[in-house]
């Protein structure tokens, strides 16, 4: 018999446990948690285990009591495909799940969903939309039709277990900016009329990468008006070599990279931002995920493949009209041209108009 659930729908199989699968990366976890807490919130009688790299886990602030995100070593307990055997049989162990949902589609995922079936367990799969992400990218005869969005096609995947969705979340900090506490000590106080801009210049491949000469004349500008105090997100050497440059050359700018923050705290502190500028990147979903109004700027990838960020206005999106994007679904192809007019081809000062009609709207 139907099991009602008295929050919110039907549970027709009656699930007490849910297994949930996203190993990677940044941005498609962090696309995929107001999807997961809205699941939670929609079901509180279910309890959803969510499974990924064990640095996301940080990334589900409040999260709903009974989501719990679990990380998985696949670097060293459970690295390989061999392994996904070993994993399947501790985690059905642990928690006794009873169907499982991949949202990733891998060959770790299919798996672990190969395990399911033969032990009778049911099991959904993300549809990922492969064909109408390559007529969108192909290099001629481009179909230029927004594609379903990546937290849709997540939400069907919960529809297809039996578990449909309303949208059940609205930032990890509710509607407000985080509690002033959870600041590093360099962020806790806010000067009268000071603003506060983030800048988040790299993404994980060239083709999303505005050039650093280029974000350099975007921060020299927006460092000159002293009411603004910019605050530098990035990791990594070379980063952190790039941004201790800007930090030395332009008052009123503090970088992030190095100090091991964790996202906890980085969060905490992008909730209290006027504005995020950003890459179609990683800090681009982290920061709509605070609610916090993102400048994102597109060359190889086009909003159009359903990455955009959550809640994310159109109007504050920078990108050319070229008749050669999106030639990348994630930006890690070459240039059709040769030459990522895409990027290089956008005026600082566009960037730096969108960021100031942002602050003083």
């Amino acid at each position: 018999m139907a099991q009602k659930n008295n929050d919110y729908g039907a549970n027709p199989l009656g699930l007490k446990r849910v297994l949930v699968a996203r190993f990677s990366a940044l941005g498609d976890v962090a696309m995929a948690i107001p999807v997961l807490y809205s699941a939670a919130r929609c079901y509180p009688d279910v309890e959803f285990i969510f499974i990924t790299r064990p640095a996301m886990t940080s990334m589900f602030v409040n999260a709903p009591v009974n989501l719990k995100p679990v990380g998985v070593d696949l670097k060293g307990k459970y690295a390989g495909t061999t392994a996904m055997w070993h994993l399947f049989k501790d985690l059905r162990r642990e928690y006794g799940f009873e169907a499982f949902i991949d949202l990733h589609d891998v060959i770790r995922t299919q798996l672990l969903g190969l395990f399911c079936r033969l032990h009778r367990i049911p099991v959904r799969r993300i549809r990922k939309g492969r064909r109408g992400k390559r007529a969108l990218t192909r290099r001629t005869g481009k179909i230029m039709l927004p594609l379903t969005s990546s937290r849709a096609r997540y939400r069907g995947v919960f529809y297809a277990m039996g578990l449909p969705l309303e949208e059940r979340f609205d930032g990890l900090f509710g509607r407000s900016k985080a509690p002033v506490d959870m600041l590093p000590d360099f962020a806790r106080s806010h000067s009268e009329g000071e603003r506060w801009i983030g800048i988040a210049p790299f993404a994980a491949h060239k083709g999303k990468i505005y050039p650093k000469e280029m974000m350099e004349r975007v921060v020299e500008e927006l460092a000159s008006d002293t009411r603004n105090r910019l605050f530098f997100f990035g990791g990594g050497a070379s980063e952190e070599q790039i941004l201790d440059g800007w930090v030395n050359r332009f008052p009123g700018t503090v970088s992030l990279a190095g100090r091991r923050l964790g996202f906890p705290v980085e969060l905490a502190l992008m909730s209290h931002c006027d504005v995020m500028v950003s890459m179609d990147s990683g800090n681009m979903h982290l920061a709509s995920l605070v609610n916090t109004p993102v400048v994102s700027v597109w060359g190889a990838t086009h909003p159009f493949c359903g990455f955009k960020g959550w809640h994310q206005r159109d109007c504050n999106m920078v990108q050319l009209p070229l008749t050669c994007r999106p030639c990348s679904v994630f930006g890690d192809k070459p240039c059709h041209r040769g030459d990522y007019f895409c990027l290089k081809g956008i005026n600082p000062s566009k960037i730096v108009d969108k960021v100031k009609s942002v602050i003083d709207s």
